[in-house]
């Protein structure tokens, strides 16, 4: 087998890219901007519009971590695209239509941040009046429906690439295998989510590093390709 060191490179730098700065804008940033996270509803409304309000710097960091996400979202699908696609290319375009539905929905979600950012700063500048803490609600809950909603395309895409990374053997079984696994439960709780019904975080864990250590072993070990 031979390895294509540049393609390596870049694929592994593209799931490295994806998966830091969605780490970042959504697990970091908003939570400390808003106090949430981007998959739970607060508690308390009105303490949450202020927070906003008197963070305004750190929400426009988590519109720019967002946007850079669709980005990486984006060059990780067509990378991967690259990669697989003489294993089953209409599969693989599938799968790359479906990462760019992912990284629009995514990019478009926060103009919902940027309004509740703006509703959250007459919230507090006019006293904090009742119809602007209905709108705040309203917001947080469009946003976080986006958020939510964004993730379907990407559990269906995932699945066709991670199928086809087995198929290829460009990366370890292993390795293909913990990707395609830990997307299941993606594929059960995000409609759920969507339809109303919560499903437990932990369920997710197992994928949360799966990116960043595929993407690590690839950009050292190279992906490989079959003998012709």
């Amino acid at each position: 087998m031979n390895t294509d060191n540049k393609t390596s490179r870049i694929l592994g730098i593209a799931f490295l890219f994806q998966f830091f700065t969605s780490i970042i804008s959504s697990a970091i940033i908003l939570p400390k901007a808003s106090g949430i996270s981007a998959m739970s509803m607060p508690e308390n409304i009105g303490e949450t519009l202020i927070r906003i309000a008197n963070h305004p710097e750190l929400m426009m960091a988590n519109i720019l971590g967002e946007m850079l996400t669709a980005l990486g979202i984006s060059f990780l699908g067509v990378m991967l695209f690259m990669v697989l696609r003489k294993f089953g290319e209409k599969m693989a375009t599938v799968a790359l239509g479906f990462y760019l539905v992912e990284a629009a929905i995514l990019a478009i979600s926060n103009l919902e941040v940027l309004s509740l950012l703006h509703i959250s700063q007459e919230y507090l500048a006019a006293g904090q009046p009742e119809y602007l803490l209905t709108m705040g609600k309203m917001a947080i809950e469009s946003t976080g429906y986006a958020y939510t909603l964004h993730t379907l395309p990407f559990c269906y895409g995932a699945v066709l690439f991670y199928f086809l990374l087995g198929k290829s053997k460009a990366v370890p079984r292993s390795l293909s295998l913990w990707g395609l696994i830990s997307i299941l439960p993606f594929l059960i709780g995000v409609p759920m989510s969507i339809l109303g019904y919560e499903f437990p975080f932990f369920f997710y864990l197992p994928y949360v590093p799966f990116e960043f250590v595929i993407g690590l072993w690839i950009l050292i070990k190279g992906v490989k390709e079959k003998r012709s």
